[in-house]
């Protein structure tokens, strides 16, 4: 269709007829032929309905008959090299945005030194962790492993499945500092990688540690991992080498809504909405742990390690009197001859990583185009957003100094940039990708939540996925007199509006806390409690209702009174539990990033997000309010 359109237009011009080709011609002829031809998607989702704003040249459901194959339009349409430029795909030309100015002030540069060494602090106890993770269960548990139970360790498994580029790892720092003690990495790794192509959420066990034991923290991490596979429509990859649940923690890991068995619903509810599910037994799988493997569509089983069972060959013995080896009772060989409860047999680890490679490349997945996008790297070195991430409040420098150091060739296009200066907002793009961006520049005041509310709302009507850049102050405002009361209330019906507007929005959302992510600001700057597709935090970020340094004075106007040596616990606590890393144990996060790394994970998010076809299946579109 495109084909004959454009060049007939395209000739029509070339011999002199007056015709001007332009992208409104061939975006509005697009909007009218596609009504009337497109049927692809609507065989798969009988509701859908074609948003106005989709860019025609990015639209994959129209497709082409050649030679009997179905392919997508877009590989054999070749137009005139002058329709290829970015004035054509796209009706707004980001290289055009104006340039941020990323210069410090010589009145800023003692905070800009406060902060890096504050930073240095930080970024020196990120990389002691990080050391800590990767080291698993420690030398003893690394040798029982690889020595006597002849298995690959996680990350070497982790190597031969994916493909070499970078992955995406999520919450490293889980399980550490737990009230039963330090379990690295929460004695499973899970984060998201490419496998063939094909973005996949991975969930391996780490047997090294504690041999592969679930605890608490390591089922909530799990869960996480397939919130994020059902929220981006990734596959799940399952790396089996669990022992079951630590029995004496039962009550924290058995019984509740989102306790284990939440897994398995997850595997069923994944599988029945299209999202492939494969798992690979590399290690015991025992208990609850048997259920993985059984449930997903696929399973692929490693000989000689590699077992599944609810009762290993100590409990038969002691029920029965019967001596049965693991081989015998659930290994391999049994579970692909008798039992079926597996669908690929490998004798090797490495043949077993291969076969999933293989099977990825059966799903058939109608994958974003892979182009290699054309951008700009900012004016400004990434290195220096470390003296840009606060000490604290009151050492947060301007937000566009963070920008020009995030975004392509540091340009942003602002939104009312003089209206509501506290929160920033505006049009960007990193990596090649469109985005919003609302940062907090300040107090969320009660225009800069309206300007917040409209914006939000401008996003999700243009199908444009948003940044949250969120530093809220640590202190709770008082009100002194009637007129300041009045004012806190408007202020918190404004926020209550941005808080809607964000909490309804169906684009994707990554969340970055560069600072402080406190009280009841934290909600409209879409906080973990607001479901965003990504949240990270920056090593100095803080996480609490209130900071340490405020507590006193909220004790002392509800008139709890405290003596100073209670005050000074009770503030070292909050200093505690309110840090990156705190918050990052208990997986109140998807992970810590040195600031260095944010555009290069912001770019891997935005690409993992395109991956997920996005349909616009409302019936009826609302008007953006300018509240």
């Amino acid at each position: 269709m495109y084909w004959e359109l454009a060049v007939s237009k395209w000739v029509a011009c070339r011999l002199g007829s007056g015709a001007r080709l332009t992208s409104s011609f061939i975006f509005h002829e697009y909007l009218h032929r596609q009504r009337k031809t497109c049927t692809y998607n609507q065989g798969k989702q009988p509701i859908c309905v074609h948003a106005l704003r989709t860019l025609w040249t990015d639209h994959s459901c129209l497709k082409r008959q050649i030679v009997g194959w179905t392919i997508p339009w877009k590989n054999v349409l070749r137009l005139p090299p002058c329709l290829t430029y970015n004035s054509l795909v796209r009706s707004y030309l980001t290289k055009s945005y104006p340039v941020l100015s990323g210069d410090l002030q010589s009145i800023h540069r003692h905070v800009f030194e406060s902060n890096l060494l504050n930073s240095k602090v930080y970024n020196k106890r990120y990389l002691e962790l990080m050391e800590q993770v990767i080291k698993g269960g420690g030398e003893k548990a690394t040798l029982r492993h690889t020595q006597r139970n002849k298995k690959l360790l996680v990350r070497e498994r982790l190597q031969l499945l994916l493909d070499k580029e970078e992955i995406l790892e999520l919450s490293p720092f889980a399980g550490l500092g737990m009230p039963y003690g330090d379990i690295p990495a929460a004695g499973c790794l899970t984060g998201i990688g490419k496998i063939n192509g094909v973005w996949c959420v991975f969930i391996a066990n780490d047997a090294t540690v504690k041999g592969g034991t679930a605890y608490p923290i390591t089922v909530k991490k799990q869960l996480r991992a397939q919130n994020i596979a059902i929220q981006n429509g990734l596959p799940c990859i399952y790396l089996v080498d669990s022992g079951g649940a630590f029995l004496p923690l039962q009550a924290d890991i058995f019984p509740d809504k989102n306790h284990g068995g939440r897994m398995f619903y997850n595997e069923a509810v994944m599988s029945a909405v299209g999202i492939p599910q494969i798992a690979v037994v590399c290690g015991s799988c025992t208990a609850g742990g048997a259920y993985i493997p059984t449930m997903a569509e696929e399973t692929v089983m490693v000989d000689r390690i590699g077992t599944i069972f609810l009762a290993g060959p100590p409990l038969v013995k002691a029920a029965t009197g019967e001596d049965v080896s693991p081989e015998e009772l659930g290994g391999a060989a049994l579970h692909a001859k008798v039992s079926g409860c597996i669908d690929h047999f490998a004798a090797t680890e490495e043949e077993a990583y291969e076969c999933v490679r293989n099977i990825i490349a059966t799903l058939n997945f109608d994958l974003p185009p892979h182009k290699t996008a054309e951008f700009e790297e900012p004016l400004y070195a990434a290195e220096e957003l470390n003296g840009l991430a606060p000490k604290n409040y009151a050492h947060a420098l301007n937000i566009k100094l963070i920008l020009s150091r995030l975004t392509d060739g540091s340009r942003f296009l602002e939104f009312k940039a003089l209206y509501g200066t506290t929160l920033v907002t505006g049009f960007a793009q990193i990596k090649g990708h469109l985005v919003g961006i609302v940062a907090n520049n300040g107090e969320l005041t009660h225009n800069a939540s309206l300007k917040g509310s409209h914006f939000v709302q401008l996003c999700d009507q243009r199908d444009i996925p948003i940044i949250f850049l969120q530093n809220t102050r640590p202190n709770v405002t008082m009100a002194g007199t009637l007129s300041k009361a009045e004012d806190i209330t408007n202020q918190l019906k404004a926020q209550g509006s941005m808080i809607a507007a964000v909490a309804c929005a169906t684009v994707p959302k990554i969340t970055i806390i560069i600072g402080g992510s406190y009280g009841g600001e934290s909600f409209p700057m879409c906080g973990r409690s607001f479901d965003p597709n990504f949240l990270f935090l920056w090593p100095s970020a803080r996480i609490g209702l209130v900071g340490p340094d405020y507590f006193s004075e909220i004790q002392e106007s509800e008139g709890q009174i405290q003596d100073e040596a209670q005050m000074k616990i009770m503030k070292e606590r909050l200093a505690n539990e309110s840090c990156a890393f705190h918050s990052s144990s208990r997986i109140w996060d998807d992970g810590v990033i040195l600031p260095k790394d944010t555009r290069m994970v912001l770019g891997q998010c935005l690409d993992i997000i395109k991956q997920k076809p996005r349909l616009h299946s409302q019936p009826e579109r609302r008007a953006v309010l300018r509240i």
